[in-house]
């Protein structure tokens, strides 16, 4: 029997809620950072594992989201993320010391990972074709709505209650999902379930974790610089076999044809360096305007509205925009224009008028929703019906890594700036090392947009192929 237009509707809510629990904790921590550091006897310029290990966790697991769902079912796998997830929540606000954290957010994030794939699976088994856009551009809007109100929501919890509540709040959301999941969630798994690749889905596994481990390790887990050097190489030993072992394997996770679509391979490595840069900004600036301009942790947030709505605003010019210059001069100017939006923020101190703060933080927002826009679009725009799943989740991971990446990258250049300026004359001291990391993180991104100057100087949109790309952002 076909499902009621009450079970959809409840169906839609259901996913889209997961939409919205998986992007409010990958920024409600950030203003929550320093107050976390307190807590457990850190220094808040060394947080950035928190939130390198929930991207992380949940790259790890994109690319085997879609074969866990088909072997085991949507409702039982979106059943198991969502306890996974809450159970994740528990554990961070029980946390007594960083490590603990840090283990919590990737149980957290693993259950994070599954949830929108496996909520789009299920819908896309449930909806007709013809409403399926429809249904899924309901689902994008919590998607939307959680980075917008993390960071003041995570500021204010801090304030009116303590840091453990951030994660609190998951538990009766989740146990709603859990009884709605039982009740609304269809269980029809796939009609045949390939062999999964295991050995190549340990090879990129691995690569992610010690590259990621590698950055990382120079600031926050205090690795030596032996240690460090010996992971970044098997790190890359590891990702180089794995295409090895990908370009012999008939049915691999992902195909080294893939990369035979120009627009794709462009895409994919101006997503990955372009987001090392701009990736550490909803980590950097709280912490900013924290522990070096003493804002409380709810101003904090309120300050990245500004950046949030001028990120949603610009959608609606975006593809106007690139139809009309074309993806190239979009992307290597608006390249530029985020880098050196980050690198203004080296101008940052506590004598800026609250204004000319509000107009920076809106100008690097709009730059940046446009350049998320415009890199996911031409990645995905050539793919055909046969490529399409495999390049989408292959983007997702890509922008994962990319964001713990670039948060491990800033941790690191931060603590070695604050090396060189030293720290002992207290916040103001740390101003400077700040400045230099923003200068630093701007250039990287500055120096991405080379990648773009190689798309073909008429690329521009085909149809509506980039209308759901941008739903994760």
């Amino acid at each position: 029997m076909p499902p009621s237009e009450r079970s959809l509707s409840i169906l839609l809510w259901l996913v889209a809620i997961g939409f919205f629990m998986q992007t409010l904790d990958a920024t409600i921590v950030n203003t929550a950072l320093p107050a976390m550091a307190h807590s457990l006897g850190e220094s808040p310029l060394r947080m950035q594992s928190v939130v390198v290990a929930y991207s992380l966790s949940m790259a790890m697991l994109i690319p085997a989201s879609g074969w866990i769902a088909d072997r085991f079912g949507a409702r039982r796998v979106y059943l198991g993320a969502i306890m996974a997830f809450v159970l994740g929540s528990v554990l961070c606000a029980l946390s007594p010391r960083l490590d603990f954290l840090v283990a919590a957010r990737v149980l957290q994030g693993l259950g994070g990972a599954l949830l929108l794939p496996v909520g789009r699976l299920a819908v896309l088994r449930s909806f007709p074709r013809e409403k399926f856009l429809q249904a899924m551009s309901f689902v994008a809007i919590p998607g939307l709505i959680g980075p917008l109100i993390g960071p003041t929501l995570g500021g204010w919890l801090v304030e009116a209650a303590s840091w453990h509540w951030i994660f609190l709040i998951n538990v009766p959301v989740g146990l709603v999902g859990c009884l709605a999941t039982l009740r609304y969630m269809p269980g029809v798994q796939g009609a045949a379930v390939a062999r999964f690749d295991l050995a190549g889905y340990l090879m990129l596994a691995f690569g992610m974790v010690a590259l990621s481990l590698a950055l990382d390790g120079l600031s926050g887990l205090g690795l030596r610089q032996a240690s460090v050097l010996v992971l970044m190489i098997f790190g890359l030993a590891s990702l180089v076999a794995y295409w090895l072992h990908a370009a012999r394997k008939p049915d691999p996770l992902f195909s080294p044809h893939l990369f035979s679509v120009a627009t794709l391979r462009i895409g994919l490595l101006g997503n990955l360096f372009a987001r090392l840069g701009s990736a550490c900004m909803p980590f950097l600036i709280p912490l900013l305007l924290q522990v070096s301009m003493g804002y409380s942790p709810l101003h904090a947030g309120l300050m990245m509205l500004p950046v949030a709505i001028a990120g949603m605003s610009v959608k609606r010019v975006a593809t106007p925009l690139i139809t009309r210059l074309g993806y190239r001069r979009v992307l290597v100017g608006n390249t530029m224009a985020v880098g050196l939006a980050m690198a203004s923020f080296a101008l940052a101190s506590p004598e800026q008028p609250l204004w000319l703060r509000i107009a920076q933080l809106a100008a690097f927002g709009a730059v940046n929703s446009l350049q998320f826009t415009a890199m996911n679009t031409v990645t995905l725009k050539d793919l055909d019906h046969g490529m399409a799943s495999s390049g989408n989740s292959l983007l997702s991971m890509v922008q994962m890594v990319a964001m713990g990446m670039g948060v491990a990258a800033a941790g690191a250049v931060l603590a070695a700036f604050t090396e060189v300026f030293g720290s002992a004359g207290g916040a103001a001291q740390t101003l400077p090392a700040f400045q230099a990391t923003f200068a630093c993180m701007g250039l990287i991104t500055i120096a991405s947009a080379g990648i773009f100057w190689q798309l073909a100087s008429d690329e521009r949109p085909a149809g509506a192929a980039g209308d759901s790309a941008d739903l994760e952002g």
